[in-house]
């Protein structure tokens, strides 16, 4: 008795203890990740909005989920596979005996699967269609009804259903077939994927047409007759096209795409970027580009950002160019010559530290620093010039004597603080070149960086004179924010001033507004719709890369065009090549012709003298008070009017020395060094010099006379011609008086005398000398200089 008693607890035992296990296996038969496949990376536009997608890496076009099934598909998938999926556990045992029934009975297959058994199937790809099978994927559909909502089950399905060829999932079906996004299909078009999963081989171009036909009409057919279309609606849906060969997916910033893949393969991305602005700038892309080839153009970018909220709106990685012509690479992110786009962050720097004033002249005169000697554009020099007029007309030699006096280090320094990308190497790499295009950077970097520049202003005359130190961050392609986000109280938190102040980004955008227009915007201020914009044009050495950045208070726009492999045109440079399309996006966009609002706390009043843009002195005969960037209250004062003691026919400057004083004349003039006067009499023939000092007075203060061949620090290279003959050298200085005799001594060895133009063809050997010049009056220059061959 006691022995059978044990032999049934023992069955017992083992009954209960399978059953442990058989609910152990229940309980973990799904992996953590139903679905282990690469997915599509896709890309769309703030309004949600389809701009691009990337086929998966399995080769498969297969988007990321959805956040929700469409309705339509809900409601013909689940009368067409599945009517009572709300209802059953995971399977359906009446669907599937009559299944099994016809199976066994029929020489037909039907099957009994519920869609919760499809999803099942689904992720266990590969595995044979056997009844065995079916048992698992019956286990598994239980399973997966408890750990997830009906609502997630239906989007799976949606997700991972096959829908012909290598179109997966019904997002991914309806623009490969149709052209739309899934929301968008009509109740014709809905019902014709519906019928898909089951048989996905019916989509083939030209075959399989009429049993496509037929399992869709017998779709509408029962939505009809179910009342969730209307007689009129179901007429209409039997005569809509059939899907087919595939549609293309949209391409509307392809760039853009490629650049999201590399770090968020395989996601749904939405971007800050805004579709009509993007599909505009295509349009101008094709249109420009059509002209620009016909000079051997291929190549050309640009980028659209909001200031305000520091996001992209637009994005064009390149020209419609073909392979040959590197079309698929992303010009916006790849580092290029800057030419003359870094001027206004000199121009900034050097009026935050009070080194100039908007309008401070400064020379523009031939220049050799350590063998380096920049040249302007145009090959001439103006002598001086106010240093606005110098950024707007985009002088190269001011920009580079005013870095020397800036600091090569300090202006490095503020690059780096405003987070301009691609300058990787140390400053003394670049040299003063730096200014001029020696260095590189990428249109993604310069746009944002001027959009800083613009953040920083707007910020600061919106939130009661207040700094933000991010105004230099990176801007977002990757939507992060509600599209209108606008900055408040708790994101404007008051900090010093990191790079420039507003002043003085006031004063340079202000100049920067200036710049002249390309051809056909010239009279641009008198139309009421205009909008004005600080924009600043560069060209790169040897015609490489032409840029045109500029900013409004809402905008922030960057344009660079060339060729992707560096070869150099005549025709590109920014005021031919990029300027055009740079006004082109401007009139796209939507603007209120708005400007940036005064600075008025971070600028103080300071008495200026109107002819050489610095503080007035007690002798500048016309001055006038102006807002300035608050450090040009501790700028120097006007060195270049001064008091000049003449004879009362002002032929002659005297002194008490040689002259009385009742009988000498005070005036006031512009008096500028010789070097300068030079280039600038020439440039101004109202500019009147100073008399020369009478032959009885003693010269006191500033020598009338100066080189201008050969400079400081620079050795003289003996010249040769076309057949190698060395040829003469041509010294030449400046003199105040231009009708004085020069004598020019070569080692204290006569070698000439010139008289009004005073330039001296010469021909040394080899070596060192010390070249001496007197004048007539006995004033005397010299200068050591070494000849070599070069």
């Amino acid at each position: 008795m006691g022995k059978r008693i044990l032999d049934i607890l023992n069955k017992h035992k083992f009954k209960t203890v399978i059953g442990l296990i058989g609910l152990l296996y229940w309980l973990f038969c799904l992996p953590s990740q139903l679905f282990k496949v690469p997915h599509a990376t896709v890309v769309e536009s703030v309004e949600g909005e389809l701009l691009g997608a990337r086929i998966a890496r399995d080769g498969q076009w297969r988007f990321p989920a959805l956040d929700s099934v469409p309705y339509k598909f809900e409601k013909c998938i689940l009368l067409f596979e599945d009517e009572y999926f709300y209802k059953h556990p995971g399977f359906n045992p009446v669907a599937m005996s009559k299944a099994l029934y016809g199976n066994l009975t029929t020489d037909k297959r039907r099957g009994g699967s519920t869609i919760t058994q499809q999803v099942i199937r689904l992720s266990r790809k590969g595995s044979k269609r056997t009844y065995g099978e079916k048992f698992i994927e019956l286990i598994k559909a239980t399973r997966l009804e408890v750990g997830y909502s009906k609502a997630q089950i239906l989007n799976m399905y949606a997700t991972y259903a096959p829908f012909g060829g290598n179109v997966v999932g019904l997002e991914t079906a309806s623009w490969r077939y149709y052209g739309v996004p899934a929301t968008q299909l009509s109740w014709g078009q809905m019902a014709a994927l519906a019928v898909l999963p089951n048989n996905p081989s019916m989509v083939r171009p030209g075959r399989n047409v009429s049993t496509l036909s037929r399992k869709r009409n017998q779709l509408l057919k029962k939505l009809w007759e179910t009342g969730e279309i209307d007689e009129t609606s179901y007429k209409l849906a039997l005569l809509e096209d059939l899907p087919g060969k595939p549609y293309p997916l949209p391409q509307i910033a392809p760039h853009l795409v490629e650049r999201i893949k590399k770090t968020d393969e395989g996601k749904r991305v939405q971007t800050t970027v805004n579709k009509s602005v993007q599909q505009e700038l295509n349009r101008l892309a094709r249109e420009h580009y059509g002209q620009l080839k016909q000079n051997e153009i291929y190549n050309l970018a640009m980028v659209v950002m909001d200031v305000q909220t520091k996001e992209v709106l637009g994005y064009v990685g390149n020209a419609p160019t073909d392979a040959a012509h590197h079309k698929d690479v992303d010009i916006v992110s790849k580092s290029r010559s800057t030419g003359s786009t870094l001027k206004p962050f000199l121009y900034a720097g050097m009026l935050d530290e009070g080194l100039i004033l908007p309008h401070t002249l400064v020379p523009d005169i031939p220049t050799s620093i350590n063998g380096y000697q920049p040249q302007n554009f145009d090959n001439e020099y103006q002598g001086v010039v106010p240093a606005g007029k110098a950024l707007a007309q985009s002088l190269n030699v001011p920009a580079v004597r005013m870095l020397r006096q800036y600091g090569l280090d300090k202006f490095y320094g503020d690059l780096k603080e405003m987070n301009l990308g691609g300058i990787n190497k140390p400053s003394s790499h670049y040299g003063l070149a730096m200014v001029l295009g020696g260095a590189e950077s990428s249109l993604w970097e310069l746009t944002k960086t001027y959009a800083g520049m613009a953040h920083t202003l707007n910020t600061f005359t919106k939130t009661s004179s207040e700094y933000v130190t991010d105004s230099f961050e990176d801007y977002n392609y990757l939507l992060r924010f509600p599209p209108t986000r606008k900055l408040n109280e708790d994101q404007l938190l008051e900090h010093d001033p990191t790079v420039f102040s507003a002043g003085a980004i006031y004063s340079t955008l202000e100049t920067l507004r200036t710049v002249n227009r390309p051809n056909g915007d010239e009279n641009w201020q008198f139309y009421e719709d205009a909008q004005p914009i600080a924009w600043k044009t560069g060209t790169s050495f040897g015609f490489k890369d032409a840029w045109s950045v500029g900013v409004t208070p809402q905008y922030a726009i960057g344009v660079w065009v060339g060729n992707a492999d560096g070869e150099g045109r005549p025709g590109i440079t920014g005021i031919q090549a990029a300027a055009p399309l740079f006004f082109d996006v401007l009139r796209s966009l939507p603007t209120d012709g708005s400007w940036f609002e005064m600075p008025h706390d971070d600028l103080v009043a300071v008495h200026v003298c109107l002819k050489s843009g610095k503080k007035a002195s007690a002798f500048c005969p016309v001055s006038e008070t102006q807002l300035v960037p608050a450090a040009g209250f501790k700028s120097h004062s006007c060195a270049f009017h001064k008091q000049l003691y003449v004879t009362q026919n002002e032929e002659y400057q005297v002194n008490s020395d040689c002259y009385e004083l009742d009988m000498m004349k005070a005036e006031t003039r512009f008096v500028l060094p010789p070097t300068i006067e030079y280039y600038y009499a020439s440039k101004h023939p109202d500019y009147m010099q100073p008399p020369p000092f009478h032959p009885d007075c003693s010269f006191i203060g500033e020598m009338p006379m100066a080189f201008i061949y050969p400079k400081d620090n620079e050795g003289v290279i003996l010249p040769k011609d076309f057949d190698s003959e060395i040829n003469d050298v041509i010294f030449k200085i400046a003199h105040r008086n231009p009708d004085s005799k020069v004598f020019w001594y070569l080692n204290k060895e006569y070698v000439g005398q010139t008289e009004t133009f005073h330039e001296l063809a010469i021909a040394p050997k080899e070596g060192e000398y010390v070249l001496t010049i007197v004048d007539e009056d006995g004033y005397e220059v010299k200068k050591k200089i070494a000849v070599s061959r070069g």
